[in-house]
């Protein structure tokens, strides 16, 4: 659906560089923005150069986004559980931002004591982990969803459709059940042109669906109108201009490893970017088409008779008289 990295490049990078540099006293201060949404704030002191400040900003989330403390229900569980020891949330966190975290580096398991190759993937594996904040924090209540859903379970208190945040001022709803999770994107645009070719793109996820080797994906529909899964529910969301997008996910669709890469794409799913997807099926379409069209043509090369080397007079009207004796 979306061909990107779980992990924050830059945010990665600089900490495979902090920690190769750990020794040496260096002071960074960075602030950067990814998907148009997330804002990150990375500082390091002179003073305490094994400690890292990791602040993020999540997407302003809409009315009917369901929170606990200014994050997504379950996304302190879920630190705790990707980090461990190695980070401490900072409580309240830095202004300005919803989440501070807190990595002391020292933590890091040695290279004196274990072999050196497991202990550089360790730490990289680790690192990509930590940069990849974004979707543990947006990503935590539906990953307790699905995870309920792999033993064909529902969360306590859970059991009704709710918000989680999207993009800015945006939300999507999950509606949880035991055989089943189905996911709702509320799709709006503010320009006009946009929400046209939204609309045309969004439509063509349900022709993508019925092609070859597409079988086990989950069962995607479009609607102009909100889905019966949200019957009752209430926001502004379900005033959507270009429609509603219905992911169905089933059980086998989040088994074992299947899980992680399900949580990031749902939890970052976007219009725009499908827009290279559907230019690739539209050019394909196109070339289909050209080459009916080729096939449809009469062989026009045998049938019209050539006049290479030849030469021809012109007649006046004496000698065409003449002739036609």
């Amino acid at each position: 659906m979306i061909l990107l990295q779980s992990p924050s490049r830059f945010l990665l990078q600089t900490l495979l560089n902090r920690v190769q540099n750990l020794e040496k006293g260096v002071e960074l201060d960075y602030q950067w923005v990814e998907f148009g949404d997330v804002r990150y704030h990375v500082q390091v002191s002179m003073k305490n150069p094994h400690f890292l400040s990791l602040s993020v900003l999540l997407p302003t989330p809409a009315q009917e986004t369901v929170l606990s403390g200014g994050l997504p229900f379950g996304a302190i569980e879920s630190i705790k559980a990707s980090y461990g020891v190695l980070v401490q949330i900072l409580d309240p966190p830095k202004d300005g931002f919803n989440l501070t975290l807190r990595l002391n580096l020292s933590k890091l398991p040695p290279d004196e004591g274990s072999p050196s190759f497991f202990s550089k993937e360790y730490k990289h594996a680790l690192m990509v982990k930590i940069a990849s904040v974004r979707e543990v924090v947006l990503g935590a209540p539906l990953r307790v969803v699905l995870k309920h859903l792999a033993s064909r379970t529902v969360a306590p208190d859970i059991d009704q459709p709710f918000a989680l945040v999207h993009r800015p001022q945006e939300a999507f709803f999950l509606v949880p059940q035991a055989e089943k999770v189905t996911i709702v994107f509320p799709m709006s645009f503010k320009d006009s042109i946009d929400t046209v070719l939204a609309t045309s793109f969004l439509q063509e996820f349900v022709g993508a669906r019925r092609t070859a080797g597409m079988n086990n994906a989950p069962p995607c529909m479009w609607s102009p109108s909100p889905p019966v899964e949200l019957k009752g529910t209430a926001g502004e969301a379900l005033s959507a201009n270009a429609g509603f997008v219905t992911f169905v996910i089933f059980p086998r669709h989040v088994e074992g490893k299947k899980l992680d890469r399900t949580v990031w794409s749902f939890s970052t799913f976007h219009a725009y970017c499908s827009e290279g997807f559907m230019h690739t099926r539209m050019r394909r379409r196109v070339e289909s088409l050209i080459q009916a069209l080729d096939r449809a043509k009469p062989d026009l090369e045998k049938s019209k008779k050539t006049v290479q080397n030849r030469s021809f007079k012109r007649l006046s009207l004496k000698e065409a008289h003449t002739n036609s004796k």
